[in-house]
Parts: C-alpha cells; sequence; structure tokens
C-alpha cells in the first residue's frame, strides 16, 4: 500500500476536495496537504487544520502554476478543480469547456516539463457517459463517451487528456469516473437542493418545494464512502486504470425525494412544484454503473446504508437552515 509525504489539491475549498481532505487528514496522520483554490467556496473549514497549506493561483495561469509545483514537488496530487455547474455550461460552453480544459492541460503539461513523478488521480465524472439504456446494462469503463452537456464534453476533455499523457509520456496517472453521491456543501445538486427545501418548509420559510426532472434512475452513494473510494484509489489502484465508482443504491430521483419526506417526519402533505429553469435542455434518464473492477481492485465497498445517509443529509441542512 502507497505512502505519500506531501498531497496536492486542486479546486481545495470545492464541495467534493474539501470533504476528501477532512477525511485524508484523519486517516493518515503525518502526511501534509497543499491546497490550490481559487474561490473562496469552504476556505474557512479548512483554516482550522494545521497539516494544510491553501495557496491562491488561478490554474489558468501557466506559469504561476508552474512555480507553485516546482516548489511544493508532491508525491500525489488530486484533480478535482472544474467549474462543475451543469445548468451554467448550457448558458456559458465557451466559459465552462475553456477553463476546465485549460486548467487540466496546464497542469499535466507543468507535471511533465518539470520531470515531477507524482501519482495523480484525475476526479471525472460518470457524466462523460452521458445517457444510456436500461437494456444496455451497467455502465462498464470502456463504454463510449456519449456526453450530454458542455460540462460534460469538458469532462470528457479531461479524462482523454489524462488518458494520453499516461500513455505517451508515462506519467503515473488514475482516472475515477464519480457516480451520484450525496454532496450537502453543494446546494445546486438535486440531492441537497431537495433536502434544504424540505428542512425550510418543515420550518415555515418556504410553502413548496420546486424541482427539475424526476424520472432520472440512478445510483446513490455516501460522501464518506464516496471520500473512501478517493482515498483507496491513491493507496490502491492500479497505475493507468479508469475506475466507476458508485453506490449499489439503485433507485429514481423520484423516489429519492419521497425517502427524503418520509425520513424528515413532516407531518403536513409537502406541496411540489416544477420549476422549468431546472429542467436541463438534456438530461440523463438512466445511469448505473458496473463498479466491479474498483471493488476488485481496491477491496473497496459502501459502508454507509442509504437510510442513513439520508438522515446524515437531513441533519446538515437542519443545522444550517
Amino acid at each position: 500500500m502507497r505512502k505519500f509525504k506531501k498531497c496536492l489539491f486542486t479546486g481545495t475549498t470545492g464541495s467534493g476536495a474539501s470533504f476528501l481532505i477532512e477525511h485524508i487528514l484523519k486517516q493518515d496522520k503525518d502526511i501534509k496537504i497543499y491546497g490550490l483554490y481559487r474561490s473562496i467556496g469552504y476556505k474557512k473549514i479548512l483554516e482550522q487544520y494545521k497539516r494544510i497549506s491553501l495557496i491562491n493561483v488561478d490554474l489558468n495561469n501557466k506559469e504561476k502554476l508552474k512555480k507553485i509545483l516546482q516548489r511544493v514537488k508532491p508525491d500525489l496530487v488530486y484533480h478535482f478543480a472544474s467549474d462543475p455547474d451543469v445548468k451554467r455550461s448550457f448558458n456559458e460552453p465557451y466559459r465552462t469547456i475553456t477553463n476546465n480544459n485549460l486548467i487540466t492541460l496546464n497542469l499535466l503539461e507543468n507535471l511533465r516539463v518539470l520531470k515531477l513523478k507524482p501519482l495523480i488521480i484525475i476526479c471525472s465524472t460518470s457524466e462523460v457517459y452521458g445517457d444510456s439504456k436500461k437494456k444496455d446494462g451497467p455502465i462498464i469503463e470502456s463504454n463510449k463517451f456519449n456526453p450530454s452537456n458542455p460540462y460534460a464534453v469538458s469532462k470528457a476533455f479531461q479524462d482523454l487528456l489524462s488518458q494520453v499523457y499516461q500513455k505517451v509520456y508515462g506519467m503515473k496517472i488514475i482516472i475515477t469516473r464519480m457516480f451520484t453521491y450525496m454532496n450537502p456543501r453543494r446546494n445546486n445538486l438535486f440531492q441537497s437542493a431537495f433536502a434544504k427545501q424540505i428542512i425550510e418548509i418543515k420550518k415555515g420559510k418556504k410553502k413548496f418545494l420546486q424541482h427539475g426532472n424526476l424520472s432520472s434512475v440512478r445510483t446513490f452513494l455516501d460522501t464518506e464512502d464516496a471520500c473512501n473510494a478517493y482515498w483507496l484509489t491513491a493507496k490502491k489502484g492500479i497505475i493507468g486504470e479508469i475506475y466507476n465508482i458508485s453506490g449499489d443504491k439503485v433507485i429514481s430521483v423520484k423516489d429519492f425525494l419521497k425517502n427524503l419526506i418520509i425520513q424528515s417526519k413532516i407531518k403536513t402533505k409537502i406541496k411540489t412544484k416544477i420549476n422549468a429553469k431546472l429542467v436541463r435542455k438534456t438530461d440523463v434518464s438512466y445511469q448505473i454503473a458496473n463498479n466491479s473492477k474498483f471493488k476488485k481492485h481496491t477491496k473497496w465497498k459502501p459502508k454507509i446504508k442509504f437510510k442513513d445517509s439520508i438522515k446524515k443529509i437531513l441533519d446538515h441542512f437542519d443545522k444550517e437552515v
């Protein structure tokens, strides 16, 4: 099992990276983390930890990034940085694609030129697969890309570019494609948006719940299990591999919302209303992963029960609202 001394994160103050950093600091008492960030995000949460150095930098600035990498010389890199807002990517495709593509190219090219040899975890997404059909069975890593929005196109570029840098330049890269997981620090995901609105209704701050498409069928994974998967990727994952990471719970968005409402124990009936602005121009109707390769290589398996994960996300917003 691999050991690391210096871990560098991009997109540090974002929701996914901030959760993972907290997880790693608990798992490894010696590791030092260098966190690159551009937006404030969850900076306040991370500032309380002594073993993290936060560095403000725009990854579009190739030379500034190069100097930081040269100084830090990490032995592990997690590349989370991206503009992940799918809805905004429909309205601002140029901004989303140019940003997400260039920051990834700058990172990989600087590491190549500097001849640094860290293990690089490229945090891709199930969005690269786009929509799939139930008759075709669970998605495996060799499925073709079929992105259904501009954000997904940019992630497909990151994914493919990383594959090329691994094969051509021999860089130590592992790609993870994360499927749907609970992330209470991102309010624009339907799980967190639903939970927040339910708590607002419970506390009399909102009269009805707004939603978009409810027919999509997904797998669901708890944040804690997702973080453990990312960490095991670095510790045990095979270099050059691509891994689907997903939960084993399969459920529609509609039934997910029902479960949230039931567990919230609100006595009065919650009124729901579709909001056209929340409906994507193109959407994923069915996205179920085959995660057997990742489980085999890392011995990972989800531990948090679905009902407990539901309770956790409701408790989070109960404190926040």
